[in-house]
């Protein structure tokens, strides 16, 4: 008999907590065992309200996609033009710094293809989708916008998985090299809208 209160929903939430407690590798490192840890029950009884580890990870990354989605969508209403694109930067580092977790499942490649996790993919497309408005607010042509997003994706990405390794271990200051790496990318998509 599950133990009362305990459903899919509840299920996802105390993953969650596995994947934040987890730091940079939480979503990677997510088991059914440390979920039936949390929700004290053993492991086939998650089996009552999710399909297995594949289908837990889904609804984990779900639910994290759309939170980055929704943050992108924040920014996009507080500001315009050219201030757009870095106060994303500056968003999804934030996010990552304060989720790594949480911000590995919205990187994670493991739902990319799986053909069972449409919402996901789905949830995704709309994350390029606000990029896509903010590297066209720079002025960048159709025809490059995927190159740009997919640049700006890379940028701050590799900066912020290099930050939250330790990576960066010189005294120089982390904040200026990341306000470097994003006014270098603004201005290289600002000078393909003058060509």
């Amino acid at each position: 008999m599950p133990r009362a209160g305990l459903d899919r929903a509840a299920v996802v939430e105390l993953a969650l907590a596995v994947v934040d407690d987890g730091g940079p590798t939480g979503f990677t490192d997510l088991t059914l065992a440390a979920v039936a840890a949390r929700a004290g029950v053993a492991v086939p009884s998650l089996y009552k309200h999710v399909a297995g580890l594949p289908a837990l990870r889904r609804e984990v990354a779900l639910v994290c996609v759309v939170d980055f989605v929704h943050t992108l969508e924040v920014v996009r209403e507080r500001h315009g033009g050219a201030d757009m694109l870095p106060a994303m930067a500056h968003a999804t580092r934030d996010l990552a710094r304060r989720s790594p977790g949480r911000y590995q499942a919205v990187q994670g490649t493991s739902w990319v293809r799986d053909p069972d996790a449409g919402a996901v993919q789905q949830a995704g497309a709309q994350a390029v989708a606000e990029l896509s408005t903010a590297v066209a607010a720079l002025g960048v042509p159709d025809e490059r916008r995927i190159d740009a997003v997919r640049a700006f994706r890379a940028a701050t990405h590799g900066f912020v998985v290099l930050e939250l390794e330790g990576g960066f271990g010189m005294p120089d200051d982390v904040d200026e090299s990341f306000d470097f790496l994003v006014a270098g990318l603004v201005g290289g998509l600002e000078r393909l809208s003058v060509r």
